[in-house]
């Protein structure tokens, strides 16, 4: 659910200001439960790709579409970790020596 989001942002799909339907009409489309679809957006709200507002419902945070691009960005990191021999545990310790 969070990962459509997600690629609507990236895709232009949604655009910063947009405002999302009810989670109720959400779930209805997936096909999952409304407690899903909240967990979700609350997972994206902590991200900061939404914005919950009183009256206003859920919108797509400003700079959202710049942060929906780090996920994919990690996953190719990752295959192409992969590819060269690096385990995650690998990765994770380099960037921990990176801070």
């Amino acid at each position: 659910m969070a990962g459509a989001i997600r690629r609507a942002i990236a895709e232009g799909e949604c655009a910063p200001g947009d405002r999302l339907r009810p989670a109720r009409d959400l779930s209805q489309a997936l096909g999952v439960t409304a407690n899903t679809v909240l967990r979700g957006l609350r997972a994206l709200r902590d991200e900061g790709m939404l914005e919950f507002r009183r009256g206003r419902g859920v919108t797509v945070a400003e700079g959202a579409d710049q942060r929906s691009e780090l996920p994919s960005m990690m996953r190719q990191l990752m295959a192409d970790a992969a590819h060269l021999g690096y385990s995650r545990n690998d990765l994770i310790e380099m960037i921990r020596g990176l801070s």
